[in-house]
């Protein structure tokens, strides 16, 4: 019997266990969850797949505006930007993909990728470059769409990134396929993820998406507390230790002054928050 045979044999055997733990037909989302878990428990699911089993169920729940990068933080290359103003943007920010911003009205008029810009390297001065002839058209896309909407778009498209507009036509933000994958997966990880701004995002005046990996010392010296973590390390620690287990999503806790809801979570560990502030900072967290 060779590999591939013994490969099938393995899957089928996994499928009749995982169809015999779910004989008990769940009669909603809560149930499934719970039979899945009961399974990882029998070891008729890894853990993993779990975890990804539950991510894909949550993705079905968040809309963009949950995990999408706010305006503040979106690096835009203007319209009219010539390469010398260009090439310090892409270098110092490591991304691939940017709005082209008109500085008039605000507006994104396209997307621009940063391997469009090879061949003006290569060429040097030599080549007439207008930032209009190589961006490309720009997704658009409102803050309430499901996230499994716009994966399934995504997917069909084939775009990777999308401009996210609030119910005024401004841009509110952007969402990449990445950061979409990231609720499934987990962490996609590189050597730019550690910044602080990728842990803390803010949204608006009063809320920010905040990451469960979070230090309570950078929690701290973000919003002026004074948390101990003798007892946890993170943010997530700190509100699961709030809510006294390990909370599902949608589930909300107060903890001072600050609301916390969580975003995504499995059944071991929260992934994301989004947190309310239920009283101005004081100036010196701003």
């Amino acid at each position: 019997m060779n590999q591939s045979q013994n490969e099938k044999i393995e899957n089928r055997s996994w499928i009749e266990r995982l169809g015999q733990a779910l004989m008990g037909e769940p009669k909603d989302r809560e149930d499934l969850v719970q039979l899945m878990r009961d399974a990882e428990k029998r070891d008729l699911l890894g853990q993993d797949a779990l975890a990804m089993i539950e991510g894909v169920l949550q993705v079905s729940e968040l809309q963009v505006r949950d995990i999408m990068i706010p305006r503040s933080q979106i690096v835009f290359i203007p319209r009219d930007a010539a390469l010398e103003g260009i090439y310090p943007l892409v270098t110092e920010s490591a991304h691939s993909r940017f709005p082209v911003q008109d500085e008039e009205t605000s507006h994104v008029a396209g997307i621009l990728l940063a391997k469009d810009l090879l061949s003006y390297v290569i060429a040097g001065e030599d080549q007439k470059f207008d930032v209009k002839d190589v961006m490309r058209p720009a997704i658009f896309v409102p803050e309430s769409k499901r996230l499994n909407v716009m994966l399934h778009e995504f997917r069909a498209n084939r775009n990777h990134m999308a401009i996210v507009i609030d119910e005024y036509g401004s841009v509110a933000g952007l969402i990449t396929i990445e950061d979409v994958l990231e609720q499934i997966v987990g962490e996609i990880e590189d050597e730019h993820d550690f910044e602080e701004e990728a842990f803390i995002l803010q949204r608006n005046e009063r809320e920010y998406n905040i990451k469960a990996l979070t230090e309570i010392e950078d929690f701290n010296e973000r919003f002026g507390t004074a948390y101990s973590d003798d007892d946890v390390d993170t943010v997530g620690g700190m509100v699961v230790k709030s809510f006294g287990h390990v909370p599902e999503h949608g589930e909300k806790t107060q903890i001072d002054d600050f609301l916390f809801e969580v975003l995504r979570a499995d059944n071991r560990r929260v992934h994301l928050l989004r947190m309310t502030l239920l009283s101005p900072l004081a100036d010196s967290t701003d």
